[in-house]
């Protein structure tokens, strides 16, 4: 860039030197010189501050690692490496036979819990009829003492007929209070609930959902639209739920920005909805337009994480880049880019538009650079 404006200038100066026959002396070149100094240095400087450049620059994408929600042998594998698939659609399958098992043993429990739910219940109304009829047994003994204790005060009874009775008393009252606390026992064991569900059945009915939902889990699908990468998964291996072993890796189909890194010395010239244009080295001598999204609030080098040491100097000695976040506007459906390509970016601010077309040349010179490799 600074030689491009440095040639520009001189081939400038010549042609005013031959044009108007200026005689080189002391004078007119150390002139010369200097004013190309400044001019140049100022044009520099307002051109960086105002519209920053870097060649720090990428597409970034989301993936998911593909990690099955149950441990199972893999039967088949239903979709091809790179190729688009539709959220919903079957990637691999995991063999069933198990897991239908596990389905079939707890729908036969759940059948048998809510059996034991209607024993339950013929059991507590029998617990009811039971408190009914030693409650009338209860009244009738003591309907029973009460006339023997009454007539052995005129002199018809004798005691040993009183006490008699009142036995017969008690001993219907202690029935009654047996039998009232077997009809509460039978009552918590059939009225308990949960959610306005027996306890066992809901328990039961819970493990049949669980059950169910592993035997679903057999069938591993996309997540949304994309496509699978990274395909390692074969008929025969073992897929297993854990994190660090995911059996494929899927790439969302979604809108796709750039994040570019730019020094700090421009920050107060970047700003949401900035004018961008971008040149990649994957389409040498052609400049795409875009725009700013948003300046990512935060530099990676700046964070602190709870560790076992304190912060030093040295953690302090960082100079890390401001990450801003680039839409495409342009369409690139013509060229084959794969997700994650490099791009050269240049932002454009509002402030002293007229230096703009400095780096709109030079990010054009930039592009063009592009065909000029050599792998060694």
């Amino acid at each position: 860039m600074d030689l491009l404006l440095i040639l520009s200038y001189t081939a400038l100066c010549i042609t005013v030197f031959k044009v108007f026959r200026i005689p080189l002396n002391k004078w007119t070149v150390p002139t010369a010189v200097l004013g190309g100094i400044a001019l140049i240095g100022t044009l520099i400087l307002l051109m960086n501050y105002n519209h920053p450049f870097t060649q720090l620059g990428s597409q970034v994408f989301n993936t998911t690692p593909i990690v099955p929600g149950i441990r199972g042998r893999v039967t088949s594998v239903d979709v091809k490496p790179n190729q688009e698939v539709k959220a919903g659609d079957s990637l691999l399958h995991i063999d069933p036979t198990p897991f239908i098992a596990k389905v079939t043993q707890a729908q036969a429990a759940l059948a048998e819990g809510e059996q034991d739910v209607l024993q339950l219940e013929a059991t507590y109304k029998a617990a009811q009829s039971n408190t009914v009829q030693a409650q009338a047994k209860r009244d009738r003994a003591k309907r029973e003492y009460e006339r023997y204790a009454a007539g052995f005060k005129r002199g018809a009874f004798t005691e040993q007929q009183v006490d008699n009775r009142r036995q017969t008393f008690l001993a219907a009252e202690a029935a009654l209070e047996s039998s009232t606390a077997t009809e509460q026992q039978a009552q918590l064991a059939y009225q308990s609930e949960i959610n306005g569900e027996n306890t066992t059945v809901a328990n039961l009915e819970a493990a049949l959902a669980q059950a169910e939902f592993n035997l679903r889990e057999t069938v591993v699908k996309a997540p949304t639209d994309g496509f699978v990468t990274h395909l390692a998964v074969r008929p025969g291996m073992m897929a297993v739920p854990l994190p660090l072993a995911p059996v494929m890796t899927f790439v969302h189909s979604e809108q796709h920005y750039y994040i570019a890194a730019f020094r700090q010395n421009s920050l107060q010239r970047l700003k949401a909805g900035d004018e961008a244009e971008f040149v990649f080295r994957a389409i040498p001598g052609k400049v795409f337009a875009g725009k700013v999204v948003e300046v990512i609030p935060a530099i990676g080098e700046g964070q602190v994480q709870a560790a076992g040491a304190l912060m030093n100097t040295e953690s302090l000695k960082t100079s890390g880049r401001v990450m801003v976040k680039l839409q495409m506007t342009d369409d690139l459906s013509d060229y084959h880019m794969p997700l994650g390509v490099n791009a050269e970016v240049a932002v454009y601010s509002d402030h002293f538009e007229h230096v703009a077309i400095m780096r709109k040349v030079l990010i054009r010179v930039e592009s063009w650079k592009n065909y000029l490799y050599l792998d060694h």
